[in-house]
């Protein structure tokens, strides 16, 4: 219900902000003694770049949907030689004491344990592109135990939520474009974005977690979470001892052994079981395909909304709001250079990530903005198209609170990033 009010939103709110700008222009010289600023926003061909946003955002969402059915089939390819070898269940085991607490609908030992495990466990090493067929997995598998099939279910919710909290250990591609944009010390927002991102997932859980009444007082949940907290205190003490061109390398390295590292733990598993290697994947990958392929009208939806609501100039006029209200009352501006890329973000990563780019080569790659643009984007997530996709994936229809759960996620990390910015940068 929630996605709904927003897609009409992005297509009403567009539609009165492009005739705005219209009548801005042919009615110039009425307004031209009294509202001067019409002229920095008329555009009378407003409605010829929406309709082309339509078309190419269109066009972004089926070569989306392409691209991911590659990625899907092989993921989840690898994925059914790891079920069949044991290995994610052997995953599912360790870390069901924690699971069965903030799952408790998952039955015991089910798959989908070991699914989400999986996809976390990419989306920490900050590899999206494994990330998204395994949750997809995940996804699939929680619905088959879902006794309301068009309505989402506890577990989807805290799955989803914690998902798009976005919970960061390795921020590779975030890395990599600041290394492309000329920062003189790429990896200076390696920490500032691993902290911000744990604030993000900790409020997504524990809201989830009131709503849901999960008690995140029981002590197994604590001792998780507290281990959980140690691992990202030490990897970070660790990194601060290194010089930043072997913390970059380092990172970069640990992602890609780590990811390979899986694929091979998991073809030795199914060796030492003795299942068909090759025929699991091929079984596993044509449900890839099939997942793919159904994604496509609800990416197609949420993207021609952003697209129809970017071209009309409502976000630039968002923008433009927010920094005089701030400017009103005092505060230092500027991290209000880089909100761009906060308010994108939960709507396309994609184009976060341009955002991210435009803001490092206007403002500087190692500027206040430019820094801020790039915690913002590790630690925050695309979360009206991972809603999107993950739940179209299963057909499901009313989210509930899934939105308002990845938002209030996404606030606390922009917020977090913004307070640790002053806190590192502060004086940039």
């Amino acid at each position: 219900m929630v996605l709904n009010y927003i897609w009409i939103g992005f297509f009403l709110v567009g539609f009165l902000v492009a005739l705005f700008r219209v009548l801005g222009y042919y009615f110039r010289d009425f307004f031209l003694e009294q509202f001067n600023f019409i002229f920095t926003v008329a555009d009378r061909d407003v409605f010829s770049a929406i309709v082309q946003s339509t078309f190419d955002m269109a066009k972004t969402s089926v070569e989306i949907s392409i691209y991911l059915i590659g990625v899907m089939t092989l993921w989840l390819g690898i994925m059914k030689i790891g079920e069949r070898g044991g290995a994610v269940g052997a995953l599912s085991r360790i870390m069901n004491p924690l699971f069965s607490r903030i799952f408790p609908g998952i039955p015991k030992n089910h798959p989908a344990m070991g699914s989400i495990l999986m996809n976390f466990s990419a989306n920490m090493l900050g590899l999206d592109n494994a990330a998204t067929p395994l949750g997809l997995k995940a996804m699939k598998e929680l619905q088959e135990i879902n006794t309301e099939p068009s309505k989402a279910s506890n577990a989807q919710i805290m799955f989803l939520v914690l998902n798009t909290s976005s919970l960061t250990l390795i921020p590779v591609s975030v890395l990599a474009m600041r290394v492309a944009c000329g920062a003189k010390v790429p990896t200076d927002v390696f920490i500032p974005i691993i902290l911000a991102t744990f604030f993000s997932t900790m409020t997504g859980l524990i809201y989830v977690g009131i709503r849901q009444r999960i008690n995140l007082f029981n002590k197994v949940i604590l001792a998780y979470l507290a281990g959980i907290t140690a691992v990202i205190a030490g990897i970070i003490f660790y990194l601060s001892r290194l010089s930043q061109p072997m913390v970059e390398s380092r990172t970069a390295f640990a992602g890609n052994f780590i990811l390979f590292l899986v694929i091979i733990v998991f073809i030795m598993l199914g060796i030492r079981k003795k299942i068909n290697l090759y025929e699991s994947f091929i079984e596993g990958a044509k449900e890839g395909f099939g997942v793919a392929v159904k994604i496509i009208p609800y990416l197609v939806a949420m993207l021609v909304g952003i697209g129809v609501f970017r071209a009309s100039g409502s976000f630039d006029f968002l923008m433009d709001g927010i920094g005089g209200l701030v400017a009103i009352f005092g505060i230092d501006t500027r991290f209000v250079d880089a909100l761009p890329v906060a308010f994108m973000k939960p709507l396309s990563g994609s184009g976060a990530r341009s955002l991210m780019v435009e803001t490092m080569n206007y403002f500087g790659a190692d500027s206040f903005a430019g820094r801020l643009a790039c915690i913002m984007q590790g630690s925050t997530e695309t979360t009206f198209y991972t809603v999107a996709v993950y739940y179209g994936a299963v057909n499901i229809r009313n989210t509930r609170y899934t939105v308002t759960g990845g938002l209030l996620a996404d606030l606390a990390g922009v917020i977090a990033a913004i307070f640790i910015m002053y806190l590192f940068f502060g004086r940039s």
